[in-house]
C-alpha cells in the first residue's frame, strides 16, 4: 500500500505525499503539501480492504470525527476526511516539531525546566480533551505521540487511540502500548486519569532515558524515587508519584491541580510580623497560574473564546504580580541600600527639625511684632507640624523584612490632631472662628488708637 500512495494525488491532486512519517496497526502517516492552500500537511491513510478485523476500521472513523470536533492550540488541528478507492484518508494540519521519541534516542535526557512545561501543555491539552462532553481519552499517549514544536511548547497528535495492538498471553485485545498504559486499560476501563498516567510515564522515559517497563518496581507501581534519584527536584518527584499511582481511584485526575497541590506542601518560614500584607498566601500566586492554565485550555472555541482567554491570562499575569509586589522576601533590599536609606532618613529628620521648628518658627516670630499677631499663631502650627513630621521619619526605618512594606504603602491616613491644637477647614469656617476673628479686630484696632492718643499727647 505504500508504494502505490507514495505516487498518488488526491483529491484531483490537491495533496500531493511526500514521504512517510510513521506506520502502525492503523495505517500510515504521509508528510503532504496541500497544493491549492500552499500549506505542510499530514494525511493519514488507513486501507479499509486490508483491516485485520472491523475494530480497526471503527477506531480509524472515530478518530477522524472526533478529530473533526477538537479546536485546541496544543492539538493537530483537522482539514478534512474522504474515502477513495477503498482507503480512508485524514487530513491534519502538519505539527512542526521533533517527536519525542526521536529526541530520546539522540539524547540527552530532558531537563526540569523542559519537564515543568511538558507537564503544563499536557494540563491544558488534557482539560480540554477530558472536559468536552462525552470526555475524549486519548488512551495512547507516549513519546512517539507527542511533538516538542520549534517554539518549545508540546503537540499531542494521533487520536486513533491504538497505535499498536498488543496480544500478551491468553487474552483479548489491549489497546496502547506496554509501559505507558495505566494497569486498568488492561481492563478496558479507560478514563482520565489514564491519561495522566500515560504522561507521567511518558515524562520519566524522558527524564531517565528508559522505557518504563524496564525501571525499578514495587509491586504493580514503578519505584519512582530509584528511578529520578536526584534528577528532578522533590516536587516533580512527588507529582509523578501521584501520576503513576497504580489504583486509578487514588491516582491524579488534574496534572496542574497536582503540581500545585505538591508545591503548596513545601512550608514558608513564619513571618516577623502578623500583618498579613506582608506574607500574602502563597495560594494567590497558584491560583493566578492555574486561571492561565485554566484560561490557555479553553481557547480552541473560536475567536470569541480566544480573546476571553487572552483576558484572562492577562487577569491572571497582574495577579502575578500583585503576589510578587507583595511577598515581602521578594523586595529585599542590599545592606548597602538599607544603610544608605536609613542615613537619608536621619538627614531628612534633622533638616526638617530645623528647618520647620527652629528656623521658620523664629523668623514668623520676628514678622509679627510688624504684622500682628496672626504670625505668632502661624509660627506655633509651622512648629507643630514640623514636631509630627519629625516624628515620623523618626519611626521609619527599612531593615530586611520591612523595606517592601515602606516601598508599597499607601498615603498616610490624617493623624488625629494633639490636644489643644485647632484645624482650620479652608471655607468651613464655625462660630469659634467667627468670635477670633473680631478679637483680633478689636486688638488691632485698640493698637492703632492706642498709637494716635500717644501722638496727641506730644
Amino acid at each position: 500500500m505504500g508504494s502505490e500512495l507514495a505516487t498518488k494525488d488526491l483529491r484531483d491532486g490537491r495533496y500531493v505525499l511526500m514521504a512517510p512519517l510513521g506506520q502502525g496497526s492503523q495505517g500510515t502517516t504521509w508528510d503532504a503539501v496541500d497544493k491549492r492552500e500552499g500549506r505542510p500537511v499530514a494525511v493519514k491513510a488507513f486501507d479499509v480492504r486490508g483491516a485485520r478485523e472491523w475494530k480497526d476500521v471503527e477506531l480509524a472513523e472515530r478518530e477522524a470525527r472526533v478529530l473533526s470536533e477538537l479546536r485546541h492550540p496544543l492539538l493537530p488541528r483537522y482539514i478534512e476526511h474522504f474515502e477513495d478507492a477503498g482507503v480512508l484518508y485524514l487530513v491534519m494540519e502538519k505539527v512542526h516539531g521533533t517527536p519525542l521519541s526521536v529526541l530520546q534516542k539522540q539524547g540527552p535526557r530532558m531537563s526540569e525546566k523542559d519537564v515543568m512545561r511538558f507537564l503544563h501543555d499536557a494540563d491544558q491539552a488534557l482539560v480540554y480533551l477530558h472536559g468536552r462532553t462525552p470526555p475524549v481519552i486519548h488512551r495512547d499517549l507516549k513519546p512517539s505521540n507527542v511533538i516538542r514544536r520549534t517554539d518549545g511548547s508540546y503537540a499531542f497528535v494521533d487520536f486513533g487511540a491504538v497505535k499498536d495492538h498488543l496480544r500478551p498471553e491468553g487474552g483479548s485485545t489491549v489497546v496502547g502500548t506496554f509501559g505507558y498504559m495505566a494497569p486498568e486499560q488492561f481492563q478496558g476501563r479507560a478514563g482520565p486519569a489514564s491519561d495522566v498516567y500515560s504522561i507521567g510515564a511518558t515524562a520519566i522515559a524522558m527524564i531517565t532515558g528508559v522505557e518504563p517497563e524496564k525501571l525499578p518496581h514495587r509491586g504493580l507501581s514503578i519505584d519512582v524515587a530509584a528511578a529520578v534519584d536526584k534528577m528532578v527536584s522533590p516536587r516533580i518527584r512527588d507529582a509523578l508519584v501521584q501520576m503513576l499511582e497504580p489504583d486509578p481511584d487514588k491516582r491524579a485526575t488534574r496534572i496542574g491541580a497536582l503540581l500545585d497541590r505538591v508545591s503548596s506542601r513545601a512550608p514558608d518560614p513564619p513571618p516577623r510580623s502578623s500583618d498579613s500584607r506582608r506574607h500574602p498566601p502563597r495560594d494567590v500566586r497558584n491560583d493566578a497560574s492555574q486561571a492561565l492554565r485554566d484560561a490557555m485550555s479553553s481557547a480552541g472555541g473560536g475567536k470569541r473564546a480566544r480573546r476571553e482567554a487572552r483576558r484572562a491570562a492577562k487577569r491572571a499575569r497582574r495577579d502575578a504580580r500583585w503576589a510578587g509586589r507583595h511577598d515581602g522576601r521578594a523586595h529585599r533590599l542590599p545592606l548597602g541600600i538599607r544603610i544608605l536609606f536609613n542615613v537619608g532618613l536621619v538627614i531628612a529628620q534633622l533638616a526638617v527639625t530645623i528647618a520647620l521648628q527652629l528656623v521658620v518658627p523664629f523668623v514668623l516670630t520676628l514678622l509679627s511684632v510688624l504684622f500682628g499677631t496672626g504670625l505668632r499663631r502661624a509660627a506655633r502650627s509651622v512648629s507643630e507640624a514640623g514636631g509630627h513630621a519629625a516624628d515620623v521619619l523618626a519611626r521609619t526605618r527599612v531593615d530586611g523584612e520591612e523595606e517592601a512594606e515602606l516601598l508599597r504603602a499607601p498615603a498616610p491616613e490624617p493623624r488625629a490632631p494633639a490636644a489643644g491644637v485647632r484645624v482650620v477647614v479652608p471655607d468651613a469656617r464655625t462660630p469659634e472662628d467667627d468670635a477670633e476673628a473680631e478679637l483680633e479686630a478689636e486688638e488691632e484696632s485698640e493698637g492703632r488708637s492706642d498709637g494716635k492718643r500717644g501722638r496727641m499727647r506730644r
